[in-house]
């Protein structure tokens, strides 16, 4: 991995981002950037009551992320960086959580306070696309068995996979490689693993798609 590259890792809840986010910076020797949701007060909040603290939980998030992306571009010049979101998520969680004046006032802030950030935030030379099939989904949610993400309800962890596949069906911004976890645990195979190391390692530009050894 070239000195300064940005890679991002990003999916749906419980699709595995932290754990290849881990294994990416482990490997290319580079500074690991994880979602700042524990830094988030409103979190706990909204998973019980939605409505009330979706609006104050987005725009937490907008402020946590902008300042933790300034941070990776002022280093841009200096080693690699691993971070397993892109600063887009908020706009997929604002559209699927917010109504329609929320929303608005959300836009708002957040392109008022992106104009005020210095460094703006990076383009990554990379972004890996993990997606999985929703029973996928759920499993491994129930699995890390976090309390507050138990009142996640079976529709909603849908519309968030589904609203990810239509960001990534027309994204353009970086090199894509969109990798189906839904067969594969990368935590457990490490020939699966290895092989997934090799695609990053070789995709310069456009979308490639990871086909997994056992399926080919």
């Amino acid at each position: 991995m070239s000195r300064g590259r940005y890679i991002v890792v990003e999916g749906p809840i419980a699709v595995g981002k932290s754990s290849l986010a881990k294994i990416l910076a482990e490997e290319f020797d580079a500074e690991l950037e994880l979602d700042p949701a524990e830094q988030n007060a409103f979190l706990r909040p909204f998973y019980q009551s939605p409505d009330r603290h979706a609006l104050a939980t987005q725009l937490r998030f907008l402020l946590l992320r902008l300042e933790q992306q300034s941070r990776i571009a002022a280093r841009a010049n200096g080693g690699a960086t691993v971070c397993d979101y892109l600063l887009a998520k908020d706009e997929i969680f604002a559209r699927l959580t917010l109504g329609k004046p929320e929303y608005e006032l959300y836009r708002e802030v957040a392109r008022r306070v992106a104009q005020s950030i210095d460094p703006q935030p990076r383009t990554p030379d990379l972004v890996v696309y993990l997606e999985a099939r929703h029973d996928v989904l759920q499993r491994r949610l129930r699995k890390r068995n976090r309390d507050f993400e138990r009142r996640i309800a079976p529709e909603y962890l849908q519309s968030l996979a589904e609203a990810y596949r239509n960001y990534f069906h027309s994204y353009e911004d970086a090199p894509l490689l969109v990798v189906n976890c839904s067969e594969i645990d990368f935590l457990d195979n490490g020939d699966e693993l290895v092989d997934l190391l090799r695609e990053i390692r070789s995709v310069r530009k456009g979308v490639q798609h990871y086909i997994p050894l056992g399926s080919r």
